[in-house]
């Protein structure tokens, strides 16, 4: 078959070209997390516990609300992807998509994951990020992205044929498959798209393409946050290592991750409460 000629560029390409962007959420109006309260909490905060992640695997761990939780580069250079799920019900879970709608393609200091629907509300605030500094690079390139989905066997397979199983989509499952007691299918259909912690990643301005680079992470550099609500999260040590070659491979060298958690003193959230489900009356026209 004779592919069909490229679609001619018409006269006024360079006009349409040139039409001014429109924020499509604009996010003045979110309720603005209060870091103050935060920083007061966290000053006296004991830790409570603590969980390493092996490289090129995963594991769980459970934070209360009103609690932090710290993931930290500890070896080596390493990238993360973090699922967050609320503890006492697994079908609301972290929304990548809208939180990157909301905030844009990176996260940092002061932004929130955003839970998914009918919930809509936040599940945790970044409180400390080591690597804010970072910003967006010359290539456009920044660092903890809601763009990546997660490496995953079924891409490998599709683009090499390849039966991977260490990848960050398979560890989540057995972490969570292992913590709750389901079976590895069961547990497959909650694992969902992540934050890629300490992941350099962006859009190729030429193609479009989804790129990633040597993240700037360190050793005892970290990404803490606040719990807003009770959290089941599972983070993966990325076969990818610090994703300056590949993200799915047993040639890239590959670090442990720690992930600690720690309650504030009693009294130092006075004021503060956990936020409720989204208030949308879900009739969706159609009356309540």
């Amino acid at each position: 078959m004779t592919e069909p000629a490229p679609a001619p560029e018409p006269d006024d390409a360079a006009a349409r070209r040139a039409v001014v962007p429109v924020i499509c959420y604009p996010n003045e109006t979110l309720p603005v997390p209060d870091l103050a309260l935060c920083a007061r909490a966290r000053a006296g905060a004991v830790k409570v516990d603590e969980v390493t992640v092996p490289p090129r695997e995963a594991a769980c761990f459970r934070v209360a609300a009103g609690q932090f939780f710290r993931i930290t580069s500890v070896e080596g250079p390493q990238v993360g992807d973090l699922n967050l799920w609320n503890a006492n019900d697994l079908s609301e879970r972290f929304y990548s998509g809208k939180s990157r709608a909301l905030h844009g393609t990176h996260l940092t200091k002061g932004e929130r994951m955003w839970s998914s629907f009918p919930h809509l509300r936040p599940m945790a605030t970044i409180t400390g990020d080591t690597l804010e500094w970072y910003g967006m690079d010359a290539f456009g390139g920044s660092v903890h992205d809601v763009i990546g989905t997660r490496c995953d066997p079924y891409t490998g397979n599709l683009l090499s044929g390849a039966q991977y199983h260490h990848c960050c989509h398979s560890n989540l499952t057995r972490a969570l498959a292992d913590e709750t007691g389901m079976t590895l299918r069961e547990a497959e259909n909650h694992v969902h798209d992540v934050l890629n912690v300490f992941m350099c990643t962006g859009f190729t301005r030429d193609t479009g393409q989804y790129f990633m680079k040597a993240s700037p992470v360190r050793p005892g550099d970290h990404i803490e946050f606040f719990a807003e609500i009770d959290l089941l999260g599972a983070l993966s040590a990325c076969p990818g290592g610090d994703c300056s070659s590949e993200h799915t491979s047993d040639l890239a060298p590959c670090h442990p991750l720690l992930v600690e958690v720690f309650a504030p003193q009693e009294g130092t959230l006075a004021g503060w409460e956990s936020p409720l489900p989204n208030g949308y009356d879900r009739s969706h026209g159609r009356g309540s």
